[in-house]
């Protein structure tokens, strides 16, 4: 299981702030919670600054790796800003967030992947847009893994995502991720998987309960990596739980753990 903690992005009122204000004390307070908090990576993302997104980039990762020594998980739309983070990387093997199977994008992101060693975000889209259906996603994967293979990525460093959508909009969304990853799961065994999980449950009530319940859905099928807060205990805790109910965790040492340091008070 590999987390990302999800919080340093500036889409988020109170980092856009902090980065405004140029605010290093706030953010290494959010790097340190998340990585305390059980994040194996920390994702930047600084997307929203547009006009100066390379210069803040480069502020974050600096700010950051001063005080958290995890790898980062560089997320930006920009090849600029990705290749700004990722040559600061200091610790570990770093990320990218992401490459699809658009081809102005694998022009661009694939060099930096093979330059800088690093992990890939791999999304189920390419110039055709969003897929509609788990069909539709694996003709990208297809086409996308065929690509990584021939640059020289491992299967261990490609995290496919199969894109979730919101259930409030899309009747299926649930239903065709879960078809995919176990899709991924027959054809390419050996890759990995990640998805920003939240996003089911966008624009319904009692949300943490959709989530919690689609994290156990899709573990159970093979989702082995998720970009999420990591300081919401709740679902901290249901991923310890799900881990040594589905095998994953000796003697439940992790489950033992989540216990001893409160993620199961109140509930």
């Amino acid at each position: 299981m590999l987390i990302v903690g999800e919080l340093i992005n500036t889409s988020r009122k109170a980092i856009n702030e902090a980065v405004e204000k140029r605010d290093k004390a706030y953010i290494q307070k959010i790097a340190k919670e998340q990585a305390e908090s059980g994040a194996n990576y920390i994702d930047v993302n600084c997307g929203t600054m547009v006009y100066n997104e390379v210069e803040i980039m480069e502020w974050l990762v600096n700010a950051i790796q001063e005080v958290v020594e995890a790898p980062l998980c560089i997320d930006s739309p920009d090849p600029k800003a990705l290749e700004a983070g990722l040559s600061l990387c200091k610790f570990g093997q770093p990320m990218i967030n992401s490459i699809t199977d658009e081809k102005e994008r694998v022009a661009a992101v694939l060099p930096l992947a093979q330059k800088y060693k690093a992990k890939l975000v791999a999304l189920c889209m390419d110039d055709t847009g969003m897929p509609e259906t788990t069909e539709d996603r694996m003709r990208v994967v297809e086409s996308l893994y065929g690509k990584l293979k021939e640059s020289g990525i491992p299967d261990q460093d490609i995290y496919f995502d199969p894109l979730v959508k919101p259930i409030s909009t899309v009747n299926t969304a649930g239903e065709e991720v879960l078809g995919t990853i176990k899709a991924i799961k027959a054809h390419y065994p050996d890759v990995h998987f990640m998805c920003g999980l939240s996003n089911v449950s966008f624009g319904l009530p009692n949300r943490k309960v959709l989530n919690r319940l689609f994290v156990v859905q899709t573990m159970t099928l093979g989702m082995d990596g998720y970009i999420l807060n990591p300081t919401d205990k709740g679902m901290m805790g249901t991923i310890a739980a799900a881990q040594a109910l589905l095998g994953q965790d000796d003697y439940c040492m992790n489950y033992l753990t989540a216990h001893r340091n409160g993620l199961y008070e109140g509930s």
